[in-house]
């Protein structure tokens, strides 16, 4: 992997753990020579990722939508800062621009990037890995409900490991690397619907 799109929170929430994790995770992507594509922010934890990554002489490139850019969130000091118009704009350039998906805790727009990486990679849009970094157990309900959702029915055997998660970079990392895409939706038959 030589680039990981990163989604993380741009809030800065009041435990440490949160913002070192991301300053770890960002420095540790460095010392591996993965490069970060992320959300463009110098705030909370997208800020503390790119910093670190930077810090460390990694490559850094930010995609953020115009909106924000006017709102003065816009990191300026990034190996490539890319302003794009829309939202999906931005999801897709992470998807263009990055080799599979690291998720940090975040909020709702961190969850949108999670559910969106794993529902193209399920119809086959990428065939990329997408891991979760479990910080201080914040994604246990997320894995549980990926869980249940197997147990219902709603989540196919073929689709059961497209969600790679540990409580352990190293070994996140690790497991993506290893990754090996299932049958996406786009090349099943009908009746394996």
């Amino acid at each position: 992997m030589n680039r990981l799109a990163v989604y993380c929170g741009s809030a800065s929430p009041s435990d440490p753990r949160y913002i070192n994790v991301a300053r770890e995770v960002g420095g540790a992507l460095a010392a591996r020579g993965i490069g970060v594509v992320y959300g463009g922010g110098r705030l909370g934890l997208m800020g503390a990722i790119a910093d670190a990554a930077l810090k460390a002489g990694g490559e850094v490139i930010g995609i953020i939508p115009k909106a924000l850019v006017g709102l003065e969130v816009a990191h300026k000091g990034l190996s490539q800062l890319h302003v794009v118009d829309t939202m999906h704009q931005r999801k897709q350039a992470f998807t263009d621009l990055s080799d599979g998906f690291l998720t940090l805790p975040g909020g709702t727009g961190t969850m949108d990037e999670l559910w969106e990486a794993l529902s193209w990679a399920q119809l086959g849009y990428h065939s990329k890995p997408v891991g979760l970094l479990n910080v201080a157990g914040y994604y246990d309900g997320i894995v549980a409900y990926w869980e249940m959702m197997q147990d219902v029915g709603f989540l196919r055997p073929q689709h059961r490991d497209l969600l790679i998660t540990s409580n352990n970079l190293i070994d996140l990392l690790a497991e993506m690397s290893a990754y090996e895409p299932g049958t996406p939706i786009t090349s099943m038959r009908a009746e394996e619907l």
